[in-house]
C-alpha cells in the first residue's frame, strides 16, 4: 500500500517528533485516512523492536482498525485483548479503552514500548491516564501518539499532561483541494435577528442555547428556514443542528408540514430508534434528520449533501465538526442513485462569519471554562476598540461593520497538474481529446472517463472485477481511481511503470493494440510500454468497462448510450 502525500508527511514528522520527544499528537480530520496512518507509523516504529498497545474508545472499532492495521502491515503479528478474549501475543495489541483499563487486564499487560490512541482527544480523561500510567510504570520511556480530528476538547482541558507537541496537522482544505472531500458551498442567510444573536450570554465558552432558542425557535422562522432549504437544497439529504431539543422538534414540525420526511434525534432518543432513523436517512426516502449536538461526531452519512445551522457556533471546532458531516465521498456501488460534487452548508446562525474558514489549529493547553475564555475578537478601524467579532455596530463609536464570510468556505480550487504531480503514478490522456485519463501497475489499473457534465472513476484489479468508485467532477474521480492503485500497489511497480515512460512499446503490445483495432505501425515510437499497458488494460476489459459506462450513461446525460 502506498500512502497519499500529506500521509507520508504526517507519519515521517510524528516519528521525528517521538524520537525527539517520546510522544506528540497528530491531528487529522475525518476523511484522511486516520487509522491508515496510525497503521505506517506502527510499522515505523516496530521496526526500531518496539511493541505497541493501540487503544479505541468503541468496541467495534477494534476489530475494524485491526484488519485495516494488517493490510498496511501483514508482517506485524496482531492479536486482541476484549470482555471475552485475553490475547497479549501480538507485536500489536488492539484494545477498547474500557476493557485494557480494568485492573484485572493491567495486572494482566506484557511490557510495551508505545501506547497508539485513537481518537486521541480523549488522552487526558482518567481511564486513559490510567493505562498510560500503567504502562509507564514498566517502561518510563514508552512512547504516547495519538490521532484525532478534534485536538480541542469541547470541556475546555488541554491535552499538555499527555502530549507535548503537535507533530503535524492536516487541513481540511487539503482533503478538498485533493478530492478526497466534497467542496462546501456555503450561503449565510440573515432572518433579522443577527444583532439579537450578536448579544446572547455565554455559559462558559459556549452560548446560552435556551437563550437561542428564544430568538430563533418561532414558527415564522422555521418556515423561513425550510423555504430557504426547498430553494437552495431541496432533495438533498440534509442534517439540520439546532439550539434545544424542542427547537429541534418545532424546525422537524415545519419540514414536515411542508411534505418533507423528516426525524429528529437527542440524546434520549432510544438507541435502536435512532439507528432506524439513521439508516433510513442514509439508504431509506428520509431527506431531513434535526438534532442538537448529538450528530456533531462518531456519525457518517456519506449521502448528506447539505447541512443547516439553525445556532451559532461559539466554539470553531462545534462549527467544523457539523459541517464535516457533509463532506464525505460517496461509493457509487453503495449508493448508486445519488450524485454528490459538493455540500451546500445554510448558515443562519453566523458562524461562518464568526468563523470564517474551516481550520482549526490545535491548543494543547486547552482553556479553563471555570474562568470563561475570551471571544473571539475584532478591532474597529474607526476608534480602535477590541470588540467581540460578532459585534455589528460598535459600542463606543458606533461603525458598522460590513457582514461578510472571511475566508469563504467554498474557495477550493486545485489544478489538474498538482493532482497528477502527486500521484506515485504517471496519468496520461492516451487519445489526446481530453475526455478520458488511465493509470496502471502490475496489480490493477484506472481510468476516468467524461460522461455529459460528470467524470466517472473506474478500477480494475487483475484477479477481479470492473467497479466503479466515484461520479462527480474530474478531481474527485482521478482522487478515488488514484486511492485504489495506491492500496493494491507498492513502490515497486509506481518506479518501474514511470521508467515505461520513456521505453518503446514492444512488439508483442503494438499486436495487441492492432488485434484491437488500434491503427500502430512498427515505426510508430508515440507509443510507450507504458501508454500501450494503459490501453491494452482497457481493451482487456472492455466489456465489462462499457457495461459500467452504459449503466451510468442515461443517468448522468439523459440519453440512451446505445443510440450515442
Amino acid at each position: 500500500m502506498l500512502l497519499r502525500p500529506y500521509q507520508k508527511v504526517a507519519v515521517s514528522d510524528a516519528c521525528k517528533a517521538l524520537d525527539k520527544h517520546g510522544n506528540t499528537l497528530v491531528v487529522a480530520p475525518t476523511g484522511a485516512g486516520k487509522t491508515i496512518m496510525l497503521s505506517a507509523l506502527v510499522g515505523e516504529r516496530h521496526k526500531k523492536g518496539k511493541r505497541i498497545l493501540v487503544i479505541q474508545h468503541r468496541d467495534e472499532l477494534v476489530k475494524q482498525n485491526k484488519e485495516k492495521f494488517e493490510r498496511v502491515n501483514p508482517y506485524i503479528t496482531t492479536s486482541i485483548v476484549n470482555g471475552t478474549v485475553k490475547h497479549w501475543d501480538g507485536d500489536a495489541v488492539f484494545s477498547m479503552i474500557q476493557t485494557m483499563s480494568r485492573d484485572r487486564n493491567l495486572r494482566d499487560r506484557p511490557l510495551f514500548d508505545m501506547v497508539v490512541i485513537d481518537e486521541g482527544h480523549h488522552a487526558a480523561a482518567p481511564t486513559y491516564t490510567k493505562v498510560i500510567e500503567a504502562v509507564r510504570e514498566d517502561n518510563d520511556k514508552a512512547e504516547i501518539v495519538g490521532f484525532t480530528a478534534t485536538p480541542n476538547r469541547g470541556d475546555g482541558k488541554g491535552l499538555r499532561s499527555v502530549f507535548n507537541n503537535c507533530a503535524h496537522q492536516i487541513e481540511l482544505a487539503t482533503l478538498i483541494r485533493e478530492g478526497f472531500l466534497v467542496r462546501p458551498k456555503s450561503y449565510v442567510i440573515d432572518l433579522g435577528v443577527g444583532d439579537q444573536l450578536d448579544k446572547v450570554t455565554k455559559r462558559g465558552k459556549e452560548y446560552d442555547m435556551q437563550e437561542v432558542a428564544s430568538i430563533m425557535d418561532r414558527q415564522v422562522i422555521n418556515n423561513r428556514i425550510v423555504d430557504e432549504w426547498k430553494e437552495k437544497a431541496g432533495g438533498r439529504k440534509t442534517v439540520v443542528f439546532c439550539s434545544t431539543v424542542a427547537h429541534a422538534a418545532h424546525v422537524c414540525d415545519a419540514f414536515v408540514t411542508a411534505g418533507i420526511k423528516s426525524n429528529y434525534v437527542t440524546g434520549e432518543t432510544d438507541k435502536d430508534e435512532r439507528a432506524a432513523m439513521l439508516y433510513d436517512l442514509e439508504f431509506g426516502d428520509t431527506q431531513v434528520i434535526v438534532n442538537v449536538a448529538v450528530l456533531t461526531e462518531g456519525f457518517d452519512a456519506p449521502p448528506v449533501s447539505c447541512i443547516v445551522l439553525t445556532r451559532p457556533c461559539s466554539q470553531k471546532g462545534t462549527m467544523v465538526q457539523m459541517i464535516g458531516r457533509g463532506l464525505r465521498i460517496l461509493d457509487p456501488e453503495l449508493y448508486p442513485n445519488i450524485i454528490k460534487t459538493d455540500c451546500i452548508v445554510m448558515d443562519f446562525g453566523t458562524s461562518i462569519i464568526t468563523h470564517g474558514g474551516l481550520d482549526e489549529s490545535a491548543n494543547l493547553d486547552g482553556v479553563d471554562k471555570s474562568v470563561g475564555g475570551d471571544a473571539p475578537t475584532k478591532v474597529c478601524p474607526d476608534c480602535g476598540s477590541e470588540v467581540s467579532a460578532n459585534t455589528r455596530v460598535c459600542p463606543i463609536c458606533e461603525h458598522e461593520f460590513e457582514r461578510k464570510v472571511k475566508d469563504a468556505l467554498d474557495d477550493f480550487e486545485m489544478t489538474e497538474y498538482d493532482l497528477m504531480q502527486m500521484s506515485p503514478f504517471m496519468w496520461i490522456d492516451p487519445y489526446g481529446l481530453g475526455t478520458a485519463m488511465m493509470a496502471t501497475g502490475f496489480q490493477g489499473f484506472s481510468m476516468v472517463g467524461k460522461i455529459g457534465d460528470y467524470w466517472i472513476g473506474i478500477v480494475k484489479a487483475q484477479h477481479g472485477r470492473a467497479r466503479v468508485v466515484s461520479i462527480g467532477d474530474k478531481v474527485q474521480a482521478m482522487a478515488a481511481a488514484d486511492d485504489f492503485l495506491r492500496e493494491i500497489e507498492d513502490s515497486t511497480a509506481a518506479n518501474k511503470s514511470k521508467r515505461w515512460l520513456n521505453q518503446a512499446a514492444t512488439p508483442r503490445q503494438k499486436e495487441l493494440l492492432r488485434s484491437n483495432g488500434v491503427q500502430v505501425s512498427e515505426m510508430d515510437f508515440s507509443w510507450t510500454k507504458y501508454k500501450a499497458a494503459c490501453c491494452l488494460g482497457y481493451y482487456f476489459n472492455r466489456d465489462q468497462i462499457d457495461r459500467l459506462i452504459a449503466d451510468n450513461w442515461e443517468k448522468l446525460t439523459g440519453k440512451d448510450y446505445a443510440k450515442m
